[in-house]
């Protein structure tokens, strides 16, 4: 492997400069490799001049003011929202602008879940779930008496479809699946999910936060009902999120929460609501973050979703290789996993695997990735995870493996 490469030719035949498309990340300056972006990217500068400026240049509230700068931030704030649908591939009043994908899941949860489901009612979800798109279903249970059922995974660690339409009754009204798996990098056919669910009358739900920033998303042709991401795992900022949802069902929804901006009219005799999705939107929304996201989403399609996953399951790919040489690692999740891999060392907790490999300049992710029931399945405490972005290339690979040898000497 070339220690310093300066191009890469990607699956779709495509030649990029990873070493431009690096230095345009002020946070990976000097010799940092940086292996942790399921967690979280880093920003391009092209994210950050365009936070700052908002904070700072162009900075106002928006939809109260009526003084230019007032209606000029409203205007970036809607084109935001515009942008985000037509990332999604869905139409503008069908986007909350949500603090990430967890509290997305939440609003489902407490407003149409509430709304909709019973005792004697069903979800399904499955081993893989984020614990964000488990615990909003526990706590929903709680209240409603609803129950939950898992969908078991296939030998190689994707969502076993075949096993959800054997669950699969007209008692179910959700099914809440992950599109990527933050651990085990594996992809669902999210397609093929949503006809399983729509034909026993449930509702899909699809957690998008690894697959958003790796994979061209269209939610007419995956027919998902709800899709919620997080912009700061899709090179953007922090505390903003996004839920898609069909017009019909938002339209369906009761507020979640109450205060300014969600309104129509307000007396203490009655409250009238504002139509979706500022009905969901109660208080000063996240103005700079939602600049920030839109010029997060610029920045990624010009360079391009399709070349985002090659480039990363090119990357992914590699790395197995050279894991899969090893007698003394196991690696988890399918051959063809995206941008992210698993795996645990023989004997080295994946703690004193991430502490070594950080004095060698190399950040990895080490733990149960808020997936605690997989790791369960799994049969491990946590595992070491690395997770590639558009900034990563050979020579990062390189650095983990040389750190792993490392860590084998030191351990014996």
């Amino acid at each position: 492997m070339s220690q310093t490469p300066v191009s890469e030719t990607s699956e779709t035949g495509e030649t990029g400069d990873v070493l431009a498309v690096k230095a345009q990340f002020p946070g990976l300056s000097g010799n940092w490799h940086y292996l942790d972006t399921a967690a979280t990217a880093q920003k391009p500068q092209a994210v950050i001049d365009a936070t700052v400026d908002a904070l700072g240049r162009d900075y106002a509230t928006v939809h109260r003011g009526v003084y230019a700068r007032s209606a000029d931030m409203t205007l970036a704030f809607e084109a935001a929202r515009r942008k985000v649908a037509a990332f999604l591939g869905g139409q503008e009043d069908e986007v909350v602008f949500t603090r990430g994908a967890t509290e997305a899941i939440n609003l489902v949860a407490q407003t149409w879940g509430v709304e909709n489901l019973k005792a004697g009612d069903r979800i399904l979800l499955s081993t893989l779930e984020h614990h964000s798109n488990i615990v909003p279903w526990q706590i929903l249970r709680e209240r409603t008496g609803v129950e939950i059922d898992v969908c078991p995974l296939t030998a190689d660690g994707r969502i076993d479809l075949e096993a959800a339409e054997r669950i699969l009754t007209p008692a179910h009204k959700l099914m809440a699946f992950a599109h990527v798996s933050n651990v085990l990098g594996s992809v669902l056919h999210v397609e093929h999910a949503a006809r399983l669910a729509h034909a026993v009358g449930a509702k899909l739900l699809i957690d998008g936060c690894q697959a958003a920033p790796r994979i061209a998303l269209d939610m007419k042709a995956m027919q998902a009902d709800f899709y919620v991401f997080s912009a700061h795992k899709l090179y953007g900022p922090t505390g903003i999120g996004a839920l898609w949802a069909r017009k019909e069902i938002l339209d369906s929804m009761p507020p979640w929460q109450g205060g300014g901006a969600m309104i129509d009219r307000v007396a203490f005799e009655k409250t009238t609501y504002a139509p979706a999705p500022q009905r969901f939107e109660a208080g000063t929304p996240m103005i700079v973050e939602a600049v920030g996201l839109a010029a997060a989403i610029d920045w990624l399609q010009a360079y391009g979703l399709d070349r985002a996953e090659a480039h990363e399951r090119n990357l992914a790919g590699k790395l197995r290789e050279e894991l899969g040489k090893r007698n003394d690692v196991t690696l988890f999740g399918p051959a063809d996993s995206v941008g992210i891999v698993s795996f645990a060392m023989d004997g080295v907790h994946p703690h004193d695997l991430g502490t070594i490999l950080d004095e060698e300049d190399v950040a990895i992710r080490a733990g149960h990735h808020c997936a605690q029931p997989l790791m369960e399945h799994l049969g491990v405490p946590a595992t070491a995870r690395a997770s590639f972005g558009l900034y990563s290339d050979d020579s990062d690979i390189e650095a983990l493996m040389k750190g792993i040898e490392r860590t084998r000497r030191i351990f014996g």
